[in-house]
C-alpha cells in the first residue's frame, strides 16, 4: 500500500501566519503578504510536484480567486501534478461541468480531480444567486452527479428532478480518463450522497477515533447502494526536525492571532449549518484566545492539543479546517499511520507559508513513510531526508 498526498493552493493568498476565511468569513489581512498571483501559486506547484504530492487543493468561495481558472493557468506550468478543483454544482449547469472537466483533462493530460462542494452557508449561497436551503442543496448535488457521470461515461442524459432539468444531453468528448470526485460532508443528507456518487469521502482533521466512526459510517452506506469509496483527510502541517521547533512555531502562530479577529471569526462560525464546520469549533470550545492553550496540561479541555500531535489553534482565525499535525517528522509520520489505520488513504496537507512547509514535510515526513513501505513516490523518484547542518549554536538548519 502507498499512501497518497496532496497539497494546497492558496488562492486566498499565502503568509508567514495564519491567512483565514471560509465559511462565510473573509480572508485575513495577512492573506495580503504573499498574493496569489500565478507565478507565486506555480512556484508551490513545482515544488510539490518534485516532492512527490500527486495533487493540490484549490478551494471555492468569495474569499478566494476561481479555482477553475486558476488552475487552468498554474497547470501550464506544471507537468504531472494533478489539481483537485473545488467548485459548487449550484452555480454551474451539469451539463457545461461535465463539459469543462473533458476539457480540462484533454488540456492538462488527465489531471484533474473533482472536490464537489455542496455550500454549508445559505446567506453566502444567496450572495450567488442560489436560495435553496441546505437539505435541498445536497439533493441537487445528487441529482448534479447523477447528470454529470452519465455524461461522462457517453450516455444521453434525460433526467427531470426535484431541482435539475436537463433534455437529450450529451457531451461530443468524454473525459479520459475520468476525473474522480471528492465529497466531504457530516450530515446524513451527504451521507447518502456520498455513498451514492463519489470515489473519495473527505473528512477535515478531526482525532482518529472520531474519524474511523465517519469511515465506518460511510463504508456502511456505501455497501448499501453496492460500491465502495476511498477516505481522505484534510490537514494543516507543522513539521520540524523536533518535536519543540515544530511546538515552537505553532506558539508564533499562535501568538499573532488578534483576540478581536479570533472573536469575530468565531462569533461568524458559530451560526454556520455546517454539521463538518460545528465539529471543527467543538474541538477547541469556540475558544477565547486570551485562555487559549498551546498543548493540553494533564487533559485539560481547554488545552488545543486535542490528540497527541493534533493541535485546534488554526480553527480559531479560519473557517474549514481547522486542526494541523504538530511535531517532529518521526511524531508526524506515525500520527499518519494512525490514521491510516483507521482507513485514511489520502492526506491533503497545507502549512504556512505553504512554499516552505511543503519543503519541510516533504523532505522531513515523507522519507520516513518511504523507508516503511507507506509511501513511494509517484514518478518513480527517490526522497532523500533532509541534511542537518549544526549550527555553533546549537541546532540545525537545512
Amino acid at each position: 500500500m502507498s499512501l497518497t498526498f496532496h497539497w494546497f493552493l492558496p488562492t486566498n493568498g499565502d503568509s508567514r501566519h495564519v491567512v483565514g476565511g471560509g465559511h462565510g468569513t473573509p480572508a485575513t489581512e495577512s492573506g495580503r503578504d504573499r498574493p496569489p498571483t500565478v507565478a507565486y501559486l506555480s512556484q508551490i506547484a513545482r515544488a510539490a510536484e518534485d516532492l512527490g504530492f500527486v495533487g493540490a487543493l484549490t478551494p471555492t468561495g468569495a474569499w478566494c480567486e476561481d479555482a477553475w481558472l486558476t488552475t487552468a493557468m498554474v497547470s501550464q506550468n506544471t507537468e504531472r501534478l494533478k489539481f483537485l478543483v473545488a467548485f459548487r454544482p449550484g452555480f454551474v449547469s451539469p451539463t457545461l461541468a461535465a463539459q469543462m472537466a473533458s476539457t480540462f483533462q484533454r488540456q492538462t493530460g488527465g489531471r484533474l480531480l473533482l472536490n464537489v462542494v455542496t455550500g454549508g452557508e445559505s446567506h453566502e449561497q444567496r450572495a450567488y444567486g442560489d436560495f435553496l436551503d441546505k437539505e435541498a442543496r445536497y439533493r441537487r448535488t445528487g441529482e448534479f452527479l447523477e447528470i454529470v457521470r452519465g455524461l461522462w461515461e457517453g450516455k444521453t442524459v434525460d433526467l427531470s428532478g426535484e431541482h435539475l432539468r436537463v433534455e437529450d444531453a450529451r457531451l461530443a468528448r468524454v473525459p479520459d480518463p475520468v476525473p474522480e470526485v471528492y465529497f466531504g460532508g457530516s450530515s446524513a443528507i451527504a451521507g447518502e450522497v456520498a455513498a451514492r456518487h463519489v470515489d473519495v469521502y473527505l473528512t477535515w482533521g478531526e482525532p482518529p477515533a472520531q474519524v474511523a466512526e465517519k469511515i465506518a459510517w460511510i463504508r456502511k452506506l456505501a455497501a448499501q447502494e453496492g460500491r465502495s469509496v476511498r477516505f481522505g483527510i484534510r490537514l494543516h502541517v507543522i513539521t520540524r526536525d523536533t518535536s519543540e521547533q515544530a511546538w515552537a512555531e505553532a506558539e508564533r502562530l499562535l501568538a499573532g492571532f488578534d483576540a478581536e479577529t479570533v472573536r469575530q471569526v468565531q462569533a461568524g462560525l458559530a451560526r454556520s449549518e455546517s454539521e463538518g464546520q460545528q465539529r471543527m469549533l467543538a474541538l477547541h470550545g469556540g475558544g477565547s484566545l486570551p485562555h487559549a492553550r498551546l498543548r493540553s496540561r494533564g487533559g485539560t479541555p481547554t488545552g488545543l492539543e486535542i490528540h497527541p500531535n493534533l493541535w485546534a489553534g488554526i480553527g480559531l482565525v479560519r473557517g474549514g479546517a481547522g486542526t494541523a499535525l504538530v511535531g517532529s517528522h518521526t511524531e508526524v509520520a506515525e500520527r499518519i499511520k494512525e490514521y491510516a489505520a483507521s482507513g485514511i488513504e489520502e492526506f491533503i496537507f497545507s502549512g504556512y507559508p505553504h512554499l516552505e512547509e511543503a519543503y519541510w514535510f516533504g523532505e522531513g515526513v515523507l522519507p520516513k513513510l518511504q523507508a516503511q513501505g507507506l509511501w513511494r513516490h509517484p514518478y518513480g523518484q527517490q526522497v532523500a531526508p533532509a541534511v542537518q547542518i549544526p549550527f555553533a549554536g546549537g541546532g540545525s538548519a537545512r
